[in-house]
């Protein structure tokens, strides 16, 4: 194994993670064309609907009923980024922001002090299957900023740099910049209170595409940083000079530079940096604060005030089926 390897760990839905980063989820789902309601035409009586997560037909409603997704549940601690590769996603949150997103856009929630949010997954095509994949990564706040205000943010899919580099031969990869710079390419800003607000942190999120047969470098970075490459998609690939197979995750020595050799079929992989936050932490499913004390805190919140109620007519909240890509913005934003 390659000296830069400190780890390896198989990839199943939700993936390994390392401080600054609380949980990463891979989905990746080959809904059936859909019907009139934005969910999948097929018949739903041979599922656990409320709980689908087991992937029949290579396909999941996980917590919805009629369109797949994540009905109105509450967060409070820490920042999502939801990160579409494909297919689309339908926010709607407390604050009375909404919002349409996918096709390589990314959105950025900062759930602060409190927020509930939907995320659904709007199938709109009727004559034809509606394959979505996406990651949604939990980067935790420091206790300073546990109780911010909420914020969201949309990084577009054309408003997100990408650096493309060529190697000897001429093979391309692709390096979809989310968070942290690299090479001369800087990312767009992400919330302001964000742990990856802070230069001194760097926190990186890239989605790395090897052509076949591309060989690329992956720039060292700092000492002491978490960095985890995760290989999701391809065939085989030589980490330095360790060949590794597909479906794995790597935890990175941060300040050695790794070369990687494609050695099979287009290679896709997801790379999670940052600084650790090095603080205690108390988690309880969509809570995440530093003492058990201030997790009971958030639970009595959010009985009192539901973190500002939910204003929208559904909890499985979807937008109008020919709306398009959009993002309106909350009170609190």
């Amino acid at each position: 194994m390659s000296a830069a390897i400190l780890k390896k760990m198989p990839l199943e839905m939700f993936w390994p993670t390392f401080d600054p980063f609380l949980f990463c989820a891979f989905h990746n789902d080959n809904y059936p064309k859909a019907n009139s309601e934005m969910g999948p035409d097929e018949a739903l009586s041979n599922r656990p609907i409320g709980q689908d997560f087991s992937g029949i037909d290579g396909w999941r409603m996980y917590h919805g009923s009629k369109v797949p997704g994540f009905p109105a549940h509450p967060h409070r601690g820490f920042e999502t980024v939801t990160i579409v590769n494909q297919g689309f996603v339908d926010h709607a949150d407390s604050m009375g922001a909404a919002g349409r997103y996918g096709q390589g856009d990314t959105q950025w929630m900062t759930a602060g002090q409190g927020v509930q949010h939907s995320e659904m997954f709007p199938l709109l095509n009727e004559k034809d299957r509606n394959p979505v994949e996406l990651f949604q990564v939990w980067l935790n706040l420091p206790s300073k900023n546990k109780m911010v205000p909420p914020h969201f943010t949309m990084l577009w899919n054309e408003d997100t740099p990408v650096l493309t580099e060529q190697d000897a031969k001429g093979f391309a990869t692709k390096v979809k910049v989310i968070a942290g710079p690299i090479s001369d390419v800087q990312p767009a800003p992400c919330p302001p209170n964000s742990w990856a607000a802070e230069e001194q942190n760097q926190v990186a999120i890239w989605l790395v595409d090897l052509a076949e047969q591309a060989e690329w470098t992956l720039p060292a970075g700092m000492a002491g940083l978490s960095r985890t490459l995760y290989f999701f998609e391809g065939d085989r690939v030589a980490i330095d000079e360790a060949t590794v197979s597909v479906d794995q995750a790597f935890v990175l020595q941060s300040d050695v530079r790794v070369v990687l050799k494609n050695l099979g079929k287009a290679a896709r992989f997801l790379m999670l940096q940052g600084r650790p936050i090095n603080e205690h932490v108390e988690q309880h499913g969509p809570f995440v604060m530093n003492t058990r004390a201030e997790l009971q805190q958030a639970f009595q919140d959010y009985q009192r005030t539901q973190f500002g109620g939910w204003p929208w007519p559904r909890h499985d909240q979807v937008h109008d089926k020919d709306k398009g890509r959009f993002a309106e913005q909350g009170a609190s934003n």
